[in-house]
């Protein structure tokens, strides 16, 4: 599961930025995650409950934004959403696309400290 290690790292530094602000509670954790980031969401929930433990952000609340996967046609230049797969079909001229614009996100958005 290597949601346990994306977790760490990024509990990692929401406590670098606690301490740097000399907080010593974390309130809330916001992160964004793209539906083709290949990251489940369920499982990194359970990872965050796991890495918290003993932590300033124990009971803190964690909250994901799902990003929704967005391609590019670079002949008609439409902006489409895509479900699933790394090459898509344009549905205004139904050339083949691979440009993603969006959906492999995954990022700390926010930290709420105290």
């Amino acid at each position: 599961m290597h949601e346990i290690g994306i977790m760490s790292s990024a509990m990692d530094s929401v406590l670098a930025q606690a301490r740097a602000n000399s907080a010593s509670r974390v309130h809330r954790i916001v992160l964004r995650i793209g539906t083709l980031s290949g990251v489940d969401p369920d499982a990194l929930r359970f990872a965050f409950d796991v890495v918290a433990q003993g932590t300033p952000a124990e009971g803190a609340s964690l909250e994901i934004e799902t990003v929704q996967a967005r391609a590019r046609c670079p002949d008609c230049d439409l902006e489409f959403g895509v479900a699933s797969g790394f090459i898509f079909t344009c549905p205004k001229c139904e050339r083949l696309c691979s440009e993603l614009r969006q959906g492999r996100e995954l990022e700390l958005a926010r930290i709420e400290i105290s």
